[in-house]
């Protein structure tokens, strides 16, 4: 019996490190998955547990090179961005895989934000809103002058997803799609790096930029096998849609972090939208495609381990709660905003919470869950208009976690009346796209 060519992609998340093969119409058949815990860093602070990452993957590839029913053809990653991996000269980690809530002294930033022209004069330029660590180019400054004598021992500086291709292959590139995202480093007008990137020596640090579809080989003792450069997963995540709708729409892609794309708006950003964490990314062409972003997949495990703890639920019980109108008619009509959010900010979008939630005067758990997601779709809501306006679409795909939250679903159904949404066809949206991407001619 003849075994079935396949695509690897490996789809690194915050949370879940993900394996899959898909066949050669690019349908899942099969998959697995970890999840890894933090390491701590120099600092103390929780970092990428880079090295057991490293070790699964290379692992579970070997063992699927040795599969009797699947044939590996192509490789690619799909993995969040934010984070950089920097090497010394033997291509090995010279520092932890900092995580991207790190604090970054405000001193420092500061004088950062004042070398280049001002806080919001720069991120305008960059297309990124001030994020601290988040705009994940400033951790290379951050390295430079907190922790000189690491910074030394730099040699190579890689975007995440760049970096586990370059594990494979031995060869170091970099990506549009990494570039792009929120990191500081790109200005929009020149098409280039910043100046600030040259100022302070940190271009010889970057590989060179390729186009997000090329195949490189993987190492001789991993098959020779052509594979990708890696691809930011939110990028990755609306491939599938753009090579299958004709029309114009945008993509809610939920996961720790809910990021609206929406690939027909090529508007400028406001300083509004900067506020509001609207930025752009960079296409594997190398276009600017206008997002939004809200870090709802954090704040809804926040919220509900606190309803599950007050209401002594069980695990899960949130799953099993279907949409009821009634119940959103009763919830939507109190005049009292129940909820304090812990990571997110409602007040940059003009919208009003409390200083401590009351959740616990519902006298019952549905009820509590309903007011949490009514207020957390009123500020989606806003996040969402944000990339709609000056180029609305009439359809809204959701995919990844919320997908298959109906409360979340039928909410968003309310409050964008003029938009048919969509839960997705491509849960594993991602994976797919990086399967896509190694697989165009």
């Amino acid at each position: 019996m003849s075994k079935i060519p396949v695509t690897a992609v490996f789809d690194i998340g915050k949370t879940n490190k993900k394996f899959f093969l898909f066949d050669d119409k690019l349908a899942e058949v099969h998959s697995s998955y970890i999840r890894l815990d933090a390491i701590p860093d120099e600092d103390n602070f929780p970092s990428e547990p880079l090295a057991p990452l490293e070790e699964w993957m290379l692992t579970t590839f070997k063992e699927a090179l040795q599969s009797p029913d699947y044939e590996i053809k192509l490789l690619n990653f799909s993995c969040h961005g934010a984070s950089f991996v920097h090497t010394d000269e033997n291509g090995n980690p010279a520092t932890p895989l900092y995580d991207y809530l790190k604090p970054f002294p405000e001193d420092l930033l500061n004088r950062f934000y004042e070398e280049n022209g001002g806080k919001m004069t720069f991120c305008r330029a960059t297309s990124s809103p001030p994020l601290a660590m988040l705009n994940s180019g400033l951790q290379l400054y951050f390295i430079k002058y907190t922790k000189p004598e690491l910074f030394k021992k730099i040699a190579h500086s890689f975007h995440f997803p760049q970096y586990l291709s370059f594990l494979f292959t031995g060869e170091m590139v970099s990506d549009y799609t990494s570039i792009g995202c929120h990191t500081g480093l790109w200005d929009y007008e020149a098409n280039d790096y910043h100046e600030w990137v040259d100022r302070e020596g940190i271009r010889k640090l970057l590989p060179p930029i390729v186009p997000g579809n090329t195949l490189l080989k993987t190492k001789p003792e991993l098959g020779n096998i052509p594979c990708g450069i890696g691809v930011h997963d939110s990028s990755s995540a609306l491939l599938p849609y753009i090579e299958q709708e004709k029309e114009p729409f945008a993509l809610l892609s939920t996961g720790t972090w809910s990021i609206c794309i929406n690939p027909f708006n090529k508007t400028k950003l406001t300083k509004k939208e900067l506020k509001c964490d609207c930025l752009h990314f960079l296409s594997i062409k190398g276009d600017p495609i206008k997002i939004s972003r809200l870090f709802i997949g954090e704040e809804h495990k926040y919220q509900v381990e606190k309803l599950y703890e007050h209401f002594k639920m069980p695990l899960g019980t949130y799953k099993k709660l279907k949409f009821s109108a009634e119940l959103y008619e009763k919830v939507k009509k109190s005049e009292v905003k129940r909820i304090h959010f812990q990571h997110l900010k409602p007040e940059d979008y003009g919208i009003d919470h409390p200083t401590e939630s009351t959740w616990h005067l519902i006298p019952e758990f549905t009820e509590a869950y309903y007011s949490f997601i009514h207020e957390l779709t009123d500020l989606q809501t806003a996040a969402i208009k944000l990339v709609l306006d000056n180029a609305p679409v009439g359809r809204l795909f959701i995919d990844g976690g919320f997908n298959a939250n109906d409360i979340f679903v039928e909410m968003l159904r309310k409050k964008l009346p003029g938009v048919k949404i969509i839960p997705s066809d491509f849960p594993n949206g991602s994976a797919l796209g990086a399967a896509m991407l190694v697989s165009m001619d």
